[in-house]
């Protein structure tokens, strides 16, 4: 007897706003103290989150920021890829930091895809070849995720719910997959009897947190009252479909993959926060209209430790972008955004802001698809006064100095989005909450 229009409880999302690497982990991390369950809905280990509780600093990769939080229930969807010695590895290596628990807290989907030790040696071998042929790689974190995501689509991935069925049958599926990629590069060599060993091994270890994501989802979703968060890995400008493609993620890090990712119907989605740095970064290869090339990338490359937590590479930097946060938001329609590592831009005399892309001295009112056209974007910025002034201790909107607020208000009033929250420091604590 339920009225037809009760969607049950609503879902919140957190998705990055320009290439990756935005903070997210902080966001989920201060939200997730009040959530009931914390999902992921896609990638894989090619994600790094880092989250600082207590003066402790904790690395994630696939498991969900949220697993610090005793009291919720970590949920990895049916959209993300899994390398179970990277998922057992990065549990074994927090615990050592402090992490109770985790396994207990952990809910994996059945559906979800299984990235296997040959899909990260393939990854290698392609970006080599790409470099051989192209003179050019993707600059892909090596962790096979393209590669699973390919066998997803090719329809001959494998599944936890195949991994945990008949193994006879999973081990012959496992060696014509391992066939399949061997046909494609001949150097590639896999010991199968080794491997079908540790997966068997790892299945027993899984076993215990695998349920059907489906119906766990539609459980929580019209229950009692819960608070459901979504954690996206990755960022807008890194999906499959509107990043800058080729030089992407391969899949969806826009809040479409919400849905395709955990189960979800889009009537349950509620606020959809994302997240940007105060300045953009990118890792890897591929156009950045704003980069920096000079004094003042270096600086925010040192002063922001711009390296990434997957890779350990140094990520190239330059002025915040606002025509791909508003490219972001025409796709994934933010309710709000945090802003984070404003502190970073505290010793700058000046400080720029990208406004609009002109090609041939005409602007042009959208994002362009084509990587060539965005390697010659001329960008437009406008140029604020630095604030000069430590933020760091700032608590409140009011502890920032004006010029801070006023580079914050233009941002807000560029992209049509309220700034929820303002970053100036690594814990929790340094987000100042602005309503």
């Amino acid at each position: 007897t339920r009225p037809r229009n009760d969607a049950g409880n609503r879902v919140t999302v957190v998705l990055g706003a320009q290439w990756g690497d935005e903070g997210k982990g902080k966001v989920v991390d201060l939200l997730a103290t009040e959530a009931d369950i914390v999902c992921r809905c896609q990638g894989g280990n090619n994600a790094g989150h880092t989250v600082v509780v207590d003066g402790k600093e904790y690395d994630f990769h696939l498991l969900p920021s949220g697993i610090i939080n005793t009291k919720s229930i970590s949920l990895i969807g049916n959209g993300v890829v899994i390398h179970l010695p990277g998922l057992f590895e990065e549990g074994d290596k927090n615990e050592k930091k402090g992490l109770r628990g985790w396994e207990k807290r952990l809910i994996v989907s059945d559906r979800a895809h299984i990235v296997f030790d040959f899909h990260q040696v393939v990854d290698g071998l392609q970006e080599t070849e790409r470099q051989a042929q192209e003179g050019k790689s993707i600059g892909t974190t090596k962790k096979g995720i393209g590669p699973a995501y390919s066998s997803k689509a090719s329809r001959i991935g494998l599944r936890v719910c195949d991994l945990l069925g008949d193994f006879s049958d999973f081990s012959t599926r496992f060696k014509n997959l391992v066939r399949h990629y061997q046909s494609m590069h001949p150097s590639l060599t896999v010991d199968t009897e080794d491997q079908l060993k540790k997966l068997k091994d790892y299945a027993e270890r899984l076993r215990p947190m695998v349920r059907d994501g489906v119906y766990y989802m539609y459980e929580a979703l019209h229950g009692p009252p819960k608070r459901i968060l979504v954690e996206g890995a990755n960022a807008a400008l890194l999906d499959i479909d509107f990043g800058t493609y080729p030089f992407v993620t391969s899949s969806n890090c826009t809040v479409g993959g919400v849905c395709t990712g955990l189960g979800i119907p889009p009537l349950n989605i509620g606020d959809v926060f994302g997240v940007a740095k105060a300045y953009s970064t990118r890792v890897g290869i591929g156009a950045f209209p704003t980069e920096q090339l000079n004094a003042a990338g270096e600086l925010l490359q040192t002063r922001g430790h711009e390296v990434g937590v997957t890779t350990g590479r140094k990520r190239r930097c330059g002025w915040l972008d606002l025509v791909i946060m508003r490219y972001a938001h025409m796709i994934n329609g933010f309710t709000a955004i945090a802003l984070t590592k404003l502190d970073i831009l505290d010793v700058l005399d000046e400080i720029k802001v990208g406004i609009a892309y002109k090609l041939n001295g005409k602007r042009i009112p959208h994002f362009p698809a084509n990587m060539d056209i965005l390697h010659k974007v001329e960008v437009e910025y406008e140029t604020f006064p630095g604030w000069k002034t430590d933020t760091s201790t700032a608590r409140k909107w009011n502890d920032l100095p004006a010029k801070a607020q006023n580079y914050i208000r233009f941002i807000e009033n560029h992209i049509g989005v309220p700034i929820k929250w303002v970053g100036v420091g690594k814990s929790r604590e340094c987000m100042i909450q602005m309503f």
